[in-house]
């Protein structure tokens, strides 16, 4: 007796589906499973995509949808292996091209083509997506769906649906992958699932979860001819588990017998009822437009849920009594079964043809299905068939079957009803919240309004009392200036007495006085002719020492530099693209170079070479500005050259000279000091922004510009600054100072923009900035587009981010978009060297409803 028994318990030998062979077939997606015969006709991932539907459930119409029918070859179990030893297989497949060809004789077949044709290597895994999974992602999204299998007895059906896969996971079948999924997509808190499991045994409908609730009706709505079974168990899933130890309790109640064909033959039809209950936010709010384009009008969202429903249906295998050797009880069992199998062919049969009359009523079975043939359920049946040619007639009924399913059209609806349990519950929470905010503005007004009355209680006697004082205060203060002023009128009167008295003395005495004023004249003219050659002493002594280190370092230098073994002209300067820790000589040069100005600032000291920033010889306040702004380059000395008055000494050198390199070190030295944050704010405070504006005006040489550049880049980054850079030019002074062309001047305005946006960026992601940026009203945009994909990497990669902190401002949509902003925002997303970059512009683009909109109309894949 054959032995190719597919139920959940143990099977032998080589009689199960997985057979030790390579397997060959195309890893499909459960996507590409369309339809071959009818061109608009989706797939379920499709659908779930474009969602029709939600059209099509607010005017009652439906979505149309095929049965859809994939064949399924089991392979060769022990018995067939020995006894069509010397026989080739009744069927050939061809699943590339998705055909079937059914051998009469050795020269002659008949081609079939299907939705899918899975060959007997086919995983559990793939039969289940390209079979179940658009069924499912359906029910998720609201609709009804059914999956059933269909075959002659012992061909694999149960293996095929019911497999709970515990000794191989990779055995699970459609039921099981299907909750998995379904667990994975709903939400606990606001969605449900509950699961009913049933058989069909000899016309009486039988309760696997409660064997004693038997003979189980079946009520229609006459109104909308749904099914439903009131009587069933209903149990609801929480988690897998529980819902795997459901189906192990109905498989151990299902009806199964030993026949000829089938070790474990199923006796009933097996019927698993998946309700999937989901709430969401929903309305009225897709309408289109005179071309037909689809537009969003923003409307109050109301709750909805949606109830659907996933029939999985394990049919009783169709057997030949003279094959199969049923008698006795197992006869009747038998008869019923084909008798019901019967009855639903007719059924496809009738709606296959566009037949006037369907025999619905014929059994309790096509009752049960009547959703999932010519309804508003999404189907997909999978046939199954033996390689057998002694069963060949079984086969060929098989496959005619399936062709007859697949011409029956069903009409997809949503069942989508109005939550009005749901919206009590959150009006009632929204009330509670309104009555107690209610209550707590009114104690914390009453509460304020007594703290008023005690203040202005307060403050009437601190007046009083301060009037009484003032008045007393007053009145003392009269009467010591009255006494004060009879002293001095005393006092005033002795003096005129004795001013008399020396006036006498002195009209002798004028004479000799005359000649002793002359010479204190020019002792004092002496005096101030001696502090000024001091002063001058003192610069030239303060110039002779930074020279002297200087001349110290280059020799230093040039020794090292002989001692390493160098020939040819010993280099005088660094030269500022090599990197001082690639090369230790000239780390050493650097190391050197920062301690002369140390050990000068130790030496002089800060307020000397401030000092020197005023002096009128034009070389010493250039060498002195240097210094600074070497010393500013040091965080540690910048606290210092502030609290000293540097900052604004800089400032003045930037406002009141013209000679280019004293503006350039400067400038310099100003970005340095705007590095720090807190010295940012004194420098706007003292007009810093203004003065370096009307610089990089006026300036031509690149390398002043970049130092100007590097200043207004260092502020942009304050998140305070931000309006006063706007009000008082800072921004447009950066959009000026592209004019030289100069990369690094370029990448210092690049820079600062990154910055400036990054700042607004931050400031809409904490709720204080609901305006347009800044940037974009001072027409900084057409540059950042146009220089977006530039050849120098700082100067790119600074504006990629720039475009990035842009775009995460939903109100910068729209200008982003006509200002061609989207296409670069696309471009990095897709072709940034750098992925931080990369993954922030995909981000930006999906979580910005104007950005999705604008690409969809667009068609572009994102």
């Amino acid at each position: 007796m054959a032995s190719s028994a597919y139920r959940n318990g143990a099977h032998g030998g080589s009689s199960g589906m997985k057979v030790d062979r390579p397997v060959q077939v195309a890893n499909i997606k459960s996507s590409s499973f369309k339809s071959r015969l009818t061109p608009s006709h989706s797939s379920g991932s499709a659908l779930r995509r474009s969602s029709p539907a939600s059209f099509a459930s607010k005017d009652g119409d439906g979505v149309p949808g095929r049965v859809r029918v994939a064949v399924r070859l089991r392979p060769r179990n022990a018995e067939e292996l020995a006894a069509d030893a010397d026989f080739a297989d009744c069927v050939e497949l061809q699943p590339e091209l998705k055909r079937l060809k059914l051998r009469k004789n050795n020269w002659d077949s008949d081609t079939y083509e299907f939705d899918e044709v899975l060959t007997e290597f086919a995983s559990q895994k793939r039969v289940y997506e390209v079979v179940a999974k658009p069924v499912v992602e359906s029910v998720l999204d609201g609709y009804n769906g059914t999956v059933m299998a269909y075959g002659q007895t012992g061909t694999g059906k149960t293996f095929t649906l019911g497999r709970l896969g515990e000794q191989d996971t990779a055995d699970r079948g459609i039921m099981v992958r299907s909750m998995e999924d379904i667990l994975a997509e709903i939400s606990p808190e606001t969605d449900s699932v509950s699961v009913s499991y049933l058989q069909l045994y000899m016309e009486a409908l039988q309760d696997l979860l409660n064997p004693a609730n038997d003979n189980i009706p079946i009520v229609e709505d006459p109104k909308i001819g749904d099914v439903s079974l009131p009587r069933a168990t209903l149990v609801e899933i929480r988690d897998q588990q529980s819902f795997v130890e459901l189906l192990r309790i109905g498989e151990t109640h299902r009806i199964a017998a030993n026949t000829k064909l089938n070790t474990e033959s199923s006796r009933s039809h097996a019927i698993l009822m998946v309700h999937v209950k989901r709430s969401f936010m929903g309305g009225d709010n897709i309408y289109s437009n005179e071309n037909g384009d689809i537009s969003h009008l923003a409307k109050p969202l109301k709750p909805l849920v949606r109830k659907s429903k996933l029939v999985v249906v394990d049919l009783a295998g169709s057997e030949r009594i003279h094959k199969s050797g049923s008698e006795g009880h197992m006869l009747e069992e038998a008869k019923s079964i084909n008798l019901s199998l019967s009855a639903l062919g007719k059924c496809i049969n009738a709606l296959a043809e566009n037949s006037a009359h369907v025999p619905i009523r014929d059994s309790k079975l096509t009752r049960l299905l009547r959703d999932s043939f010519g309804g508003t359920a999404r189907t997909s049946l999978i046939v199954t068939i033996g390689p057998s040619p002694r069963h060949r007639g079984e086969t060929t009924s098989t496959i005619l079957f399936g062709q007859r399913a697949m011409k029956v059209e069903n009409m997809l609806k949503i069942k989508e009803e109005f939550d009005y349990k749901s919206l009590s519950r959150r009006l009632e929470v929204q009330l509670d919240k309104l009555i107690a905010e209610n209550e707590r503005q009114q104690k914390a007004f009453e509460d304020e309004v007594e703290r008023i009355n005690i203040e202005a209680e307060n403050r009437v006697s601190e007046v009083e009392r301060s009037f009484a004082d003032a008045l007393e205060k007053e009145r003392l203060k009269c009467q010591m200036d009255y006494m004060e002023s009879v002293k001095q009128l005393e006092e005033k009167l002795v003096l005129n007495q004795q001013q008399r008295d020396f006036d006498v003395f002195t009209d002798s005495n004028c004479i000799g006085q005359a000649g002793g004023s002359v010479e204190v004249l020019k002792l004092h003219k002496i005096l101030e002719n001696e502090a000024h050659q001091k002063k001058k002493l003192e610069e030239e002594i303060i110039i002779l020492r930074s020279q002297l280190l200087q001349l110290t370092f280059e020799a230093d230098q040039m020794k090292r530099y002989l001692d390493g073994g160098g020939s040819g002209n010993a280099y005088t300067g660094l030269d500022s693209s090599m990197s001082p820790f690639r090369h230790p000589q000239l780390k050493d040069a650097v190391n050197g170079q920062k301690a002369s100005i140390a050990t000068l600032f130790e030496q002089v000291g800060l307020q000397k070479i401030l000092a020197l920033l005023e002096s009128d010889d034009a070389n010493v306040r250039i060498h002195a500005v240097k210094v600074v702004a070497n010393l500013a380059a040091e965080e540690a000395n910048q606290k210092k050259i502030v609290e000293a008055g540097g900052l604004t000494s800089l400032l003045v050198l930037l406002r009141s000279f013209e000679d280019e390199t004293v503006r350039r070190v400067a400038a310099g030295a100003i970005a340095n000091l705007a590095m720090n944050e807190a010295n940012q704010e004194l420098i706007m405070a003292e007009g810093g922004i203004s003065l370096l504006s009307m610089t990089a005006a006026d300036a031509e040489d690149p390398q002043t510009l970049r130092m100007v550049a590097g200043a207004i880049a260092n502020l942009c980054g304050n998140d305070k600054l931000r309006m006063k850079l706007k009000s008082e030019g800072g921004i447009k002074a950066l959009l000026g100072i592209v004019r030289c062309g100069h990369p690094d001047v370029l990448s210092q305005v690049a820079r600062g923009i990154a910055n400036f946006a990054k700042c607004e960026s931050r400031a809409s992601t904490q709720g204080t900035n609901s305006s347009r940026s800044l940037l974009i009203e001072d027409g900084a945009l057409p540059w950042i587009v146009q220089n977006a994909n530039d050849e120098a990497a700082p100067i790119r990669r600074h504006i990629e981010l720039a475009l990035c902190h842009l775009a995460q401002h939903e109100v910068n949509a729209k200008d982003m978009i006509s200002g061609g902003a989207l296409w670069e925002l696309v471009r990095i997303s897709r072709d940034c060297s750098r992925e931080d970059i990369r993954s922030l512009a995909r981000r930006t683009l999906i979580s910005s409803p104007t950005f999705r909109s604008e690409l969809r109309r667009l068609r572009i894949e994102y």
